[in-house]
């Protein structure tokens, strides 16, 4: 049976970040608000929850999950390299809508899936989000839904569409109509600049993209 916390009522939030730690902690899967849309976790490090994850969203292994992260110091553990260009746009978009695909730290041992050796890091512009990251670490997270239909913009939402395959779920009320993330694969950049190639836009223009970083190529 699922559990369900209120998390606009402050004295909820202790015990709500502890359900949610401990669920992650036994390879069970977290609902929890994002800046953009609410995104169901799991343990990046466990291949089982990871799989969990992906079977309750009914998504194969073709399609893995991003990777949220605490801080920019994590980005530097998981990626293979982190040119200066990467760090800039990680700087000026970080906390925020923007996500960054890397090549992967080969001596990591993790399976999110069929990544062809990346990963798809993010550090997500919410307070909740963070708090429970910087207790569990690194979280691979997708939309909470199921594939095909609408990402879930409320805990309930969620709730409805992925039901008991969450043990926790963390309701921080309606996340509106935030954009998603921008998308960008970032294994083109290289010291001198390199080529950007966007995926998908959203909450990051390209206008911004090309502000920060004039001397790389983007593409769509």
């Amino acid at each position: 049976m699922s559990e369900v916390f209120d998390c606009n009522d402050s004295s909820k939030l202790i015990g709500a970040a502890r359900a949610a730690r401990q669920a992650i902690g036994r390879g069970e899967l977290v609902v929890l608000p994002t800046d953009t849309v609410y995104g169901v976790a799991a343990d990046a490090f466990t291949p089982a929850a990871v799989q969990r994850l992906l079977d309750a969203k009914g998504r194969g292994r073709q399609s893995p999950p991003p990777v949220l992260i605490p801080n920019t110091d994590t980005l530097a553990a998981l990626a293979a390299e982190v040119v200066p260009a990467v760090t800039k746009l990680a700087e000026a978009c970080w906390p925020g809508p923007l996500t960054i695909v890397l090549r992967a730290n080969p001596s990591l041992s993790w399976d999110l899936g069929e990544t062809h050796g990346t990963v798809a890091l993010r550090i997500p512009k919410h307070d909740l989000a963070l708090e429970l990251l910087a207790e569990t670490g690194p979280l691979a997270v997708s939309s909470a839904n199921t594939t095909g239909d609408p990402a879930a913009r409320t805990a309930s939402e969620a709730r409805g569409m992925l039901g008991d395959a969450v043990a926790v779920y963390l309701d921080a009320g309606d996340a509106g109509e935030s954009p998603a993330s921008t998308i960008v694969d970032a294994t083109g950049l290289d010291a001198e600049g390199g080529t950007l190639r966007v995926l998908r836009l959203g909450g990051v223009s390209l206008e911004r993209l090309a502000e920060v970083l004039p001397q790389v190529t983007i593409e769509e």
